[in-house]
């Protein structure tokens, strides 16, 4: 109590004096006693820390640097205790972000250490950013400490990762230089740790655009390779981000890398090879001079993937170039470590570091349950593999196959050929082979679905189910059984011959995605196949032709202005297609008549290299006058012969009429 007493008397009743001589001696007084109250912890009397934390905001704000550099200092391991202090600090907070920017810099190192112990969850965003703000104009003697304290501090207090990634990729571009191994080796390893939910895609979708301009960061470039390496594929049938374009798009980088780029680089085209046929005819290349690398590790890789096509059955390359295992959670990050060595076991902002916030504890604990889930999902399929064994003898399995992933790439371009053709196969592998023929008649159509049986066997319990879409209006007939829903149900394909699917539909709003099929059977062995397809039923398909005159058709173009109204995207021609002259500019106006059903609009192409074309969108909706709801389209494509590069822009009056003529487009002039 006479100890509580005496150190509540010296914080309250000491004056500074203005002697500086006695003005040292009361504030050594004033700072012991608050060291003395930090000693004594959460243990102390509330009231003083409480007091103690008053005292030095006042001294924060005075213009003695020794005074602020040591009342800085003292808040930081102040508001390391419990009971309030990490709240009363965060009144200061604007104070300490002026402190940031004072000329001596041992001052800003201790504002930001202070900024640093007083985030949390409330208030991580605001002084995250406030930071990444100042990184720009902080100079280079302080800019590694801060590039690896907001690192840490975003992976720490991150509701959402994708905010983590986005504060990353903003650290690269402004201070590149001062981001360390270890601050990109932890993005790889979060994303990897984390399938859960859509960052593993948001992250490969992220970087590609982050790695799209020829001049950007190596360090962005490096974990873009890696990324889009693991889980490019999860955006490849997004427009513009094929396996081609992410090989073209990382490839632009190679001649301004270093050897450490180069390998990972050389890793990541091994991958997308294995997954895009269109990418193999790009990397070897690549591979075939790199055999001959002075690096050696450039070389030992060029060489072996070149090789293990060759050496190895197609099951094992797919095993070897499979997606990455995640990472082992280990107690200290890198991150971490790296701090401590600078900073020592007892500085404030490594015990903050060490402390697992709340985002940290949620999301560890997700990720425990979804071990166990998977855990739990794996000895379930021991024990469905253990019933299989046991129940082949009498012809039945639980195991389902899916699709193959080297099928995906020409699944995905017969796909795209359908759209703008009549009739054609969707999918084909050694069982079945799925033929599409489609017409059209403003907003109505008739499908027909074909399945054959390509196998040596019978397939039975076939059955094939289209979700509902609430932009058509759908009716289906087919042979019967085929539309069953139960289990058991289906009908039996004989070998070489064909079941029928029979659609009708009608479409009543526009759409910018295509109606999803999944096809089931079972083969005599009872191996239970299923094939997740797409019918091509796109909104070009309801388009009607329409012809305007120039005049008309600048009109209605420029009355379309607008971000809502308009679509624009530039495609790169295929490596292997000729160079766009005449004759290649004849195929693309086809694309457009033909292919995307748009009426070509003479005289108002200011050149040879553009095309421009009107439609109208037919649904079968209907105003309160009767009459049926249409859209009007509009289209240009405009080629770029020296970059060998297409721009295709969409005007509509409805933002998904838009983004799906540009979608069509697009993919259609890469197979032109």
């Amino acid at each position: 109590a006479q100890l509580t007493q005496a150190v509540s008397k010296i914080l309250t009743e000491t004056d500074v004096s203005d002697s500086i001589n006695k003005s040292n001696a009361d504030h050594a007084i004033l700072f012991e006693a608050v060291n003395l109250i930090v000693c004594w912890g959460s243990v102390g009397p509330q009231q003083l820390r409480e007091g103690a934390m008053k005292l030095l905001g006042k001294f924060i704000s005075v213009r003695e640097p020794n005074i602020r550099y040591l009342g800085l200092m003292t808040m930081a391991k102040l508001a390391q205790l419990d009971g309030g202090s990490a709240e009363g600090v965060k009144k200061h907070q604007a104070t300490v972000l002026v402190s940031l920017k004072d000329a001596d810099i041992s001052v800003r190192r201790r504002a930001l250490d202070l900024l640093f112990v007083m985030c949390d969850s409330d208030n991580a965003e605001r002084i995250v950013d406030e930071l990444v703000n100042h990184l720009v104009l902080a100079d280079a003697a302080i800019r590694e400490e801060m590039v690896l304290k907001i690192a840490i501090l975003a992976e720490k207090y991150a509701t959402d990762l994708r905010w983590y990634v986005d504060t990353i990729l903003k650290l690269i571009s402004i201070s590149g230089d001062h981001v360390s191994d270890p601050i990109w080796h932890r993005v790889v390893q979060i994303v990897t740790n984390h399938p859960q939910g859509d960052l593993q895609a948001y992250a490969a979708a992220t970087l590609l655009v982050a790695a799209s301009p020829r001049r950007c960061h190596e360090t962005a470039v490096r974990v873009a390779a890696y990324v889009l390496g693991e889980f490019g594929f999860l955006i490849a049938e997004r427009p513009g981000m094929s396996g081609e374009e992410q090989f073209r798009i990382l490839h632009q980088h190679w001649h301004n890398s270093d050897a450490t780029t180069r390998a990972i680089l050389i890793s990541t085209y091994a991958k997308l090879a294995n997954l895009y046929e269109e990418c193999r005819p790009l990397v070897a290349p690549v591979f075939a001079r790199c055999k001959n690398s002075v690096d050696v590790e450039i070389q030992q890789r060029s060489a072996e993937y070149a090789a293990m096509r060759e050496a190895f059955s197609p099951e094992a390359v797919e095993d070897l170039l499979r997606e990455m295992p995640p990472f082992e959670d280990k107690e200290q990050t890198a991150l971490e470590m790296r701090l401590k060595e600078k900073e020592g076991e007892d500085s404030a902002a490594v015990v903050k570091a060490a402390r697992p916030s709340a985002a940290q504890r949620q999301r560890a604990a997700q990720a425990a349950a979804a071990k166990a889930a998977e855990e739990e999902a794996a000895r379930q399929h021991e024990r469905e593999i253990k019933d299989d064994s046991n129940g082949y003898a009498n012809g039945k399995s639980n195991v389902i196959v899916g699709i193959p992933k080297e099928v995906i790439p020409a699944m995905r371009k017969a796909f795209s050929n359908l759209c703008t053709s009549p009739s054609g196969v969707l999918f084909e592998n050694a069982l079945l082979q799925v033929g599409v023929k489609h017409e059209y008649q403003g907003s109505q159509g008739r499908i027909t679905v074909f399945f054959g049986n390509l196998g040596s066997n019978l397939l039975k319990h076939f059955r094939v189910s289209i979700d509902d879409c609430d932009h058509l209006r759908l009716q289906k007939q087919g042979t019967e059984g085929l539309l069953d829903d139960e289990e058991g149900g289906g009908c039996s394909v004989a070998v070489r011959t064909q079941a029928k699917l029979l659609l009708l539909v009608e479409v009543m709003a526009p759409f910018d995605d295509a109606p999803a099929m999944r096809v089931k059977f079972e083969t005599t062995e009872g191996i239970k196949h299923e094939y997740p397809l797409r019918l091509p039923i796109v909104a070009t398909c309801f388009m009607e032709p329409v012809t305007l005159e120039a005049g008309a058709f600048i009109q209605r173009w420029k009355s379309l202005e607008g971000q809502e109204r308009e679509c624009q995207e530039i495609v790169k021609a295929p490596q292997n297609a000729p160079d766009i002259d005449e004759e290649y500019m004849d195929r693309i106006a086809a694309i457009v008549t033909d292919g995307l059903k748009f009426g070509r609009c003479a005289g108002c192409d200011p050149t040879p290299w553009t095309i421009s074309g009107a439609a109208t969108f037919r649904t079968g909706s209907k105003d309160k006058n009767g009459n049926n709801i249409n859209v009007g389209c509009l289209v240009r494509v405009e080629a770029n012969p020296q970059a060998r590069a297409f721009r295709v822009t969409t005007r509509t009056l409805h933002p998904l009429c838009s983004k799906a003529v540009k979608n069509v487009a697009l993919v259609s002039i890469k197979l032109a």
